[in-house]
């Protein structure tokens, strides 16, 4: 069975750090592309960042570029996003997804976690 479990999540101030934490089980996803994608109360799920195999090559959304930084250790088959300077528009539920190609990861997915809450304060 295919799993990948978030974690990391929680409750911040704004102007805060997090960090999430993406583990895969059932699979290595050493050559896949990961990624982020969040969903805040009454929205669409939206993509935030995404990584590629080797992690020499990243893309990020615009509403986090300079603050969030995607990254993995394929030894330990995961994918962390370091969220710095977090504002209350960040409030959501983050999700980390899997796919065969970069594009895939950053428009449809294949594969997803259950995901893991943030909340920002202001």
């Amino acid at each position: 069975q295919v799993q990948l479990v978030e974690s990391g999540g929680g409750l911040v101030q704004a102007g805060g750090s997090l960090r999430l934490s993406c583990a895969a089980s059932g699979r290595t996803f050493s050559s896949f592309p990961r990624g982020w994608f969040r969903q805040a109360q009454g929205k669409e799920r939206e993509f935030v960042a995404a990584i590629s195999v080797s992690g020499g090559s990243s893309d990020y959304a615009d509403s986090v570029k300079g603050r969030f930084t995607i990254s993995r250790d394929n030894a330990k088959n995961t994918v962390y996003l370091q969220m710095n300077s977090l504002k209350p528009e960040d409030t959501a539920d983050y999700y980390c997804a899997a796919s065969s190609t970069f594009r895939a990861t950053v428009g449809a997915p294949e594969y997803w976690g259950q995901g893991t809450q943030v909340t920002v304060s202001s």
